[in-house]
């Protein structure tokens, strides 16, 4: 196994970018999962790292498992401080990934739970979203332009392996994304003319949530079948963009699924 001692190795100063840089993950397509979570999760959806980077201060029977998984990965032993450099976490763990960007096949048409989600721009929010559409069986989201890097290294802690579950399309034109839907499209709006509540989601459903602070566009809100609002007892004026959508998911599917737990 090699050995990275020096942050002017070429290898790790490409590393160093990837993990700060949302221009050179989307320059080459590739990003990195930071934890054994993480890459659980991905080698659980049927992938496979190009590279696993170890840290030489750690080691855990966790990761000697995911090495066993990912025999005839290449594989790195970086200097702790140098695995530091790449991690984001407060205390950084002993292993990290780097994998190619998912490209989603196909579009909108081909989804019956997406979310489309524009200008979320906090990347906790984001990832939050992202967990949570995956685990109310939400098969895409779409992304504007101004949403955070859905692979950023904070994204992908949030969503806790999210990614891994759904399509993700980044970078889109969502009014037109939003046109080609043949569902129902329900914007999620502090001020709106129907209660969350009182609207079917039995068939196929798309919510669209907007930015924290200035909500969905009107050019995309008037896309919608439509504008829905969340209600609330409490004398605040509007809930969390990650709340608001899990609200919304999970309404869903309890109405599509009832009480009754999945085994």
């Amino acid at each position: 196994m090699k050995s990275i001692l020096s942050r002017d190795n070429a290898f790790y100063r490409e590393l160093a970018r990837l993990a700060g840089s949302a221009r050179q993950r989307g320059k080459t397509g590739q990003t990195l999962l930071d934890g054994a979570h993480l890459l659980t999760a991905y080698l659980d959806s049927g992938n496979r790292p190009r590279h696993i980077l170890l840290n030489a201060a750690s080691s855990s029977e966790e990761i000697d498992r995911l090495l066993q998984r990912t025999t005839g990965v290449p594989s790195t032993r970086l200097d702790g401080r140098l695995f530091a450099g790449i991690s984001e976490l407060k205390s950084p763990g002993g292993i990290i990934a780097l994998i190619d960007l998912p490209q989603p096949a196909g579009s909108i048409s081909d989804s019956v739970s997406p979310l489309l989600l524009e200008d979320i721009q906090d990347p906790g929010n984001l990832g939050s979203i992202l967990r949570t559409a995956a685990a109310a069986g939400c098969d895409a989201a779409f992304l504007s332009p101004g949403c955070a890097d859905a692979w950023s290294p904070k994204v992908l802690r949030a969503a806790m392996g999210g990614h891994f579950s759904m399509r993700i399309y980044q970078r889109q034109d969502l009014p037109e994304v939003a046109k080609s839907f043949s569902g129902s499209l329900l914007a999620a709006c502090p001020v709106a003319e129907r209660s969350l509540y009182d609207c079917d989601l039995r068939g196929s459903v798309a919510f669209l949530i907007g930015n924290e602070g200035a909500g969905l566009s009107a050019e995309l809100s008037s896309l919608a079948t439509q504008r829905i609002f969340i209600p609330m007892r409490g004398k605040v004026e509007s809930l969390n963009a990650a709340a608001a959508a899990a609200i919304c998911l999970f309404e869903g599917v309890r109405q599509r699924h009832g009480s009754h737990q999945t085994p």
